[in-house]
């Protein structure tokens, strides 16, 4: 059913004070954690490949060792969304309202349900970042896992065994687990390290606290703030953001690349009359994805409490 003059029935009427139900949009917060990048195709597809491994030692005289296991190893798949929306109204219903300015008929908000929309799709692949989704492929385990293959061995981007609350203690320990944990496929070190803190808005006063106060946090040693020191600190520090669901998640995000925003079809409005019916039509189009092509991106911790 369109928008019709019942839909509106005091729009119809002198005296209105005002036309309320428009507030303040959140400010764009997917574009802090993802990179953007435009697609050509239907779906998009990262390999991760294994290279050399460690030298080996060549006694004198003895034959030199080969490596010939370098290769594909594993596939992401990041297939875009198709997102629509759009409504109707009808001719009386816009010629009859008298606050056109404030009840736009041809803008009720549509691209604000767009951005919206996009903010939920982005943190999605956070707030389910640690159940395996087989779309994606991959290495066969959820983004945040305590044991991703790697060619003799595992690294972990989430807590073992237990999922810790977000403190001084538990931020250390990622960031160095960052640091001296994540190898690639050949299981050699890479350069690895923490640069912003993600958290849901119920987790911003701990990070303040932990971040920004120059001294210990929580106690009431004199010793300086090990984590604005340990590897650098974290050089981007923490954003909050309002689409995490749970109150007690949190992430970390890192200096490999591997989160992404990909654009298929940019946000395109369009609209017309129905010949038949004299109803305006008004209707929104996009089509993108948010999702990962490499673990070492981030680090995720889910507590429940």
């Amino acid at each position: 059913m369109p928008v019709a003059l019942a839909s509106i029935a005091n729009l119809l009427l002198p005296g209105l004070r005002e036309v309320s139900g428009q507030y303040p949009l959140i400010p764009k917060q997917w574009d802090k954690v993802y990179t953007f990048r435009k697609s050509n195709m239907a779906l998009e597809r990262t390999v991760q490949a294994r290279y050399l491994g460690y030298a080996q030692q060549k006694t004198e005289g003895g034959s030199t060792k080969f490596d010939n296991n370098a290769g594909q190893r594993y596939t992401y798949n990041q297939e875009h969304t198709e997102v629509g929306l759009g409504y109707a109204i009808t001719r009386k219903a816009i010629d009859d309202n008298l606050y056109k300015t404030q009840f736009q008929p041809t803008n009720l908000g549509l691209q604000k349900a767009f951005k919206e929309t996009k903010e939920v799709f982005g943190a999605s692949v956070f707030n389910t970042g640690n159940v395996y989704n087989a779309a994606v492929g991959g290495d066969g385990v959820a983004l945040f896992y305590t044991a991703h293959p790697v060619d003799g061995g595992t690294f972990a981007n989430t807590p073992s065994p237990v999922q810790t609350d977000l403190n001084e203690t538990s931020l250390l320990s990622a960031m160095i687990g960052i640091r001296r944990n994540f190898v690639d496929q050949a299981n050699l070190k890479i350069f690895a390290r923490a640069r912003k803190l993600v958290v849901p808005p119920e987790l911003q006063p701990i990070a303040i606290r932990l971040l920004q106060s120059e001294l210990r946090p929580d106690t009431a040693n004199n010793d300086v703030n090990a984590i604005r020191s340990t590897a650098d600190g974290l050089p981007e520090g923490y954003m909050v953001w309002d689409y995490l669901t749970s109150p007690y998640a949190w992430f970390l995000l890192t200096n490999s690349e591997g989160l992404n925003y990909m654009e298929r079809i940019p946000f395109e409005m369009d609209m017309q009359v129905e010949f038949n019916t004299d109803n305006l039509l008004v209707k929104g189009y996009e089509r993108y994805s948010f999702n990962y092509s490499d673990p070492r991106s981030a680090y995720g911790s889910f507590p429940t409490s």
